[in-house]
């Protein structure tokens, strides 16, 4: 029983990895492309001299916290990157690197979802007394 939990949570780690590396290699290759503009790109530059600036949101000399804003700060930066790119060109580079789900999703702003069809008839409805028609 011990060993299934340990292969679980392999597998997971494993599978963030791979998420990781997939990531990197798509903000890697919206870099590289030409039709994203270079203001975009200096998104990225700028997110990872933040960690060069000498002045930290909270400071480093705290244990554990100082690096958790520097990561933060980066997540924010990259992901702000990749959802401000052009959707068509993140989801061409996103199909190219693999068919898998992937957390940075493309949203089609025309598309609505289909309503499932209802087993009720909704409809406005009038109550009448038999003996007031006559």
């Amino acid at each position: 029983m011990a060993n299934k939990k340990k292969v679980v949570r392999v597998g997971e780690a494993a599978g963030i990895m791979a998420e990781i590396i997939k990531n990197i290699k798509l903000i890697w290759r919206l870099l590289n492309d030409r039709r994203v503009s270079p203001g975009l790109k200096m998104i990225v530059p700028a997110t990872l001299l933040y960690l060069l600036f000498p002045v930290d949101i909270i400071p480093d000399i705290v244990p554990g916290l100082g690096q958790l804003d520097d990561i933060a700060v980066i997540l924010l930066g990259l992901k702000l990157f990749v959802e401000m790119c052009p959707k068509e060109i993140v989801r061409q580079h996103l199909d190219e690197l693999t068919s898998m789900a992937s957390p940075w999703r493309v949203v089609e702003e025309d598309e609505t979802p289909e309503a499932e069809p209802s087993r009720y008839i909704e409809a406005p409805y009038q109550v009448v007394d038999e003996k007031e028609e006559e």
